[in-house]
Order: structure tokens, then C-alpha cells, then sequence
């Protein structure tokens, strides 16, 4: 990994173990940093401070890259896995703002969350099927509808 710039040296293991695994799977792939943002919902910016053990990926991101990477369902569960050790000792930066934890006073979440977007296509397939159902179902009541105004229109004028 020469291109890499080197990990900090306090990095927990499980981070360090991560993000050696992410960089070598970026590699495999090929594609610049520009190219990569440009193939998931992750600018080059992001996957530069992923890459570099500055922020933790959110989930949605690794599994984009191991789609990109073709890995198959086990080893991208297994990436899944090696995320979820990391993301538990990732260190937070020192200026991160302080979050009130599930209403105690004072509390902290030490966990970072998840991004919640996920882009279309890396939607689980059910979730993706369910959404074009509904289209299809608009699509058929907007049909009815055109129909049945047809024939109204129809029957007024004749």
C-alpha cells in the first residue's frame, strides 16, 4: 500500500485492521478516488477521510465498494462485520461537539450513526420491488382515471 498516506500509530487495531482491508479493496477496484465518488453517493472528499481513518464509513459506503469491488455476499458480509468491530473503538475527533445520549442529561453517544440515505440503487432488492409496486399501482389508478374521464367526456357530448 505505498500510495497510502501512513495510519496514525495510536489507531485501535480493529480501525487499523479496517481501513487496511477498505484501502485494499479500493485498490483492487482500480478507480481513482474521483471515480469512485462518482460510482457511489460518496464524494472523492469523503472516501478520502474514509480511507485515511479520519471518519468511519458509514455502512451504506462499504457495502457500495464491495459491490463496485464484485465481492460476493459472505465476503461482503464479512466486511460488514470487520465495519462493525471498527466503528466501536473509532476514535472521535477531539473538536467533535458532544451529543445528548437518549435523554440523559450529560450523556454522550459514542457511537456514530449511520448515514440514513441510501442511494436507489443500493436499496436491498424487496425494498426496491416494493417501491416499484406502488408506482405500478399509480400508474394503473392514473389509467382508471384517464379512462374513466374519457368515457364521461363521451357521454356528455353525444
Amino acid at each position: 500500500m505505498s500510495g497510502w498516506q501512513a495510519l496514525p500509530d495510536d489507531l485501535p487495531p480493529e480501525v487499523r485492521h479496517f481501513v487496511e482491508q477498505l484501502r485494499q479493496l479500493k485498490d483492487r477496484t482500480g478507480l481513482s478516488l474521483v471515480a469512485l465518488g462518482a460510482r457511489t453517493a460518496y464524494s472523492k472528499s469523503s472516501w478520502h477521510r474514509y480511507l485515511n481513518a479520519t471518519q468511519p464509513p458509514p455502512r451504506q459506503a462499504v457495502a457500495a465498494l464491495c459491490r463496485i469491488a464484485g465481492l460476493d455476499t459472505l465476503d461482503a458480509e464479512r466486511f460488514g462485520v470487520r465495519w462493525e468491530l471498527a466503528v466501536q473503538v473509532w476514535p472521535r475527533p477531539a473538536t467533535a461537539p458532544a451529543r445528548a445520549s437518549g435523554g440523559e442529561e450529560g450523556g454522550t453517544d459514542e457511537r456514530y450513526e449511520e448515514d440514513p440515505t441510501l442511494p436507489w440503487w443500493d436499496e436491498p432488492p424487496e425494498e426496491r420491488a416494493h417501491g416499484m409496486n406502488r408506482l405500478l399501482l399509480a400508474a394503473a389508478l392514473l389509467l382508471v382515471l384517464v379512462l374513466l374521464l374519457g368515457v364521461a367526456g363521451a357521454v356528455a357530448s353525444g
